[in-house]
């Protein structure tokens, strides 16, 4: 099938009627036409939504989902969490990270998520020895992609110390550190192996001024278009600590040592003072928003309303994956701090502003053609469609799955490149992948 045809679909400039779509071999949208005739066109079974790109995954994470909710005898934080994940990262074989990453791709496909930018930073063998093939778990994680049909912005990351200072990485850091050079060869052979590659500097604690400068001048002379992701703001305590050793907020410290622009995505962000958000804002920048893990982690809440720039969501460590919570609990976290109702969005429709607004943002930030039914983009769409929504109009069926969701089914169709992956819920190779995932938690649950 190359052309499709439907009542009602969300385009980039809101709702549209008698919309005909068409698209090549290659999964990329050639026309889209509103008010136009059918013609043999298939109908689709429902309203039309753009595919949600997620812009912040750590693909292995979501082993230990659900298995890190127990209180410590000293209280827990994000620090106490990441020691434990720490233990887990310590022992994921490739093998291992494939069999993850593939049940977790066609989860997000479920879910409505199309595209994904992975945020990779296991690079080295258990020991902290790169493998024969430096590239080996990156490649693991676009098998996994290829498997499942999702698309995919690999973003290795460049992990230097364990602290500001710097402070030299710890023991249990050693699959994470690299090299400057060696990480930049590693984005040469994935781009040349026809991958979308960029790079991320992991946190300003873990990547220091010579070190990032370096990296941003090789990536330059590579591909000067690459997204470049980074960590900053996520914690309280990574800010004061920030401030201790440079005097500077993290936001302000990385734009007098970068030129941050379109190309960046500055994940979490969690707590900026006003002259931060407007430098963001005002660099083009998208903000990468990760409301279940930020919630999770008990990182603190980004104050959406002050924040005036373009914005997207990610799964993170998928402790939950789903683009509808994940739009929910962005608005209902600004509810509870504002005691006000309908906070976001930039239509009188809160769930048709948030879904537009983070396709923008995410496919920003995922540096690909992924930003909605438009002629060039990906043909990334997912098709409304249950009983429940009889009745509704588009905008309130939207709204229903964002805000009172029933079921899964209300997805009845989630496409990607032009293929239908998902349909009533269920990925074809969904039951292989069940099991691989089942055998490599089995595997791992020792290390928690």
């Amino acid at each position: 099938m190359s052309n499709l045809f439907a009542d009602h679909a969300l385009l980039p400039d809101g709702w549209a009627r008698d919309v005909l779509l068409h698209w090549d071999g290659a999964g990329t949208l050639t026309a889209v036409q509103a008010d136009a005739d059918p013609g043999d066109a298939p109908r689709a079974p429902g309203v039309l939504l753009p595919g949600m790109p997620n812009l912040h995954s750590h693909a292995f994470q979501r082993v230990f989902a659900g298995l890190t909710e127990c209180r410590g005898a000293q209280g827990d934080s994000f620090w106490t969490w990441r020691d434990r994940m720490y233990r887990v990262a310590l022992a994921v074989s490739p093998e291992q990270l494939e069999d993850i990453a593939t049940q977790l791709y066609i989860e997000m496909l479920a879910a409505g998520y199309t595209s994904v930018c992975e945020f990779h930073y296991l690079h080295h063998a258990p020991d902290g020895r790169p493998y024969a093939d430096p590239a080996e778990m990156s490649r693991r994680l676009a098998a996994a992609a290829q498997r499942a049909g999702i698309g995919l912005t690999l973003l290795p990351v460049l992990y230097r110390h364990g602290g500001f200072g710097p402070t030299p990485a710890r023991p249990d850091q050693r699959r994470f550190v690299s090299r400057v050079d060696a990480l930049l060869h590693s984005v040469e052979a994935l781009r040349a192996a026809g991958l979308r590659v960029g790079v991320a500097p992991h946190s300003l604690r873990a990547v220091a001024a010579d070190d990032l400068r370096a990296l941003l001048d090789g990536l330059a002379a590579i591909d000067g278009d690459a997204p470049v992701h980074i960590h900053i703001a996520e914690q309280r305590r990574e800010v004061q600590d920030c401030l201790d050793w440079s005097g500077l907020r993290p936001v302000r410290w990385l734009f007098e040592h970068a030129a941050i622009d379109a190309r960046w995505c500055l994940v979490h962000a969690t707590h900026l003072d006003d002259g931060e958000c407007d430098a963001i804002a005002r660099s083009g920048a998208v903000v990468g928003l990760c409301p279940t893990t930020e919630a999770n982690l008990g990182d603190g809440l980004f104050d959406a309303p002050r924040y005036r720039g373009a914005w997207g969501i990610g799964s993170d460590s998928h402790a939950s994956v789903d683009v509808a919570e994940e739009l929910r609990l962005l608005e209902y976290g600004q509810r509870l701090a504002r005691g006000e109702r309908n906070v976001l969005g930039d239509t009188p429709q809160v769930a048709d502003g948030l879904w537009r607004a983070a396709v923008a943002g995410g496919a920003q930030a995922a540096a690909r053609p992924v930003a909605g039914l438009a002629v060039g983009q990906r043909a990334d769409f997912i098709v409304l469609g249950d009983a429940l929504l009889d009745g509704l109009s588009p905008a309130q069926q939207l709204a229903t799955l964002v805000f009172a969701p029933r079921r899964r089914e209300l997805l009845r169709e989630v496409w990607a490149g032009g293929l239908c992956r998902v349909r009533a819920g269920w990925h074809d190779g969904a039951a292989a992948a069940q099991q691989r995932f089942v055998a490599a938690r089995r595997g791992l649950l020792g290390e928690l």
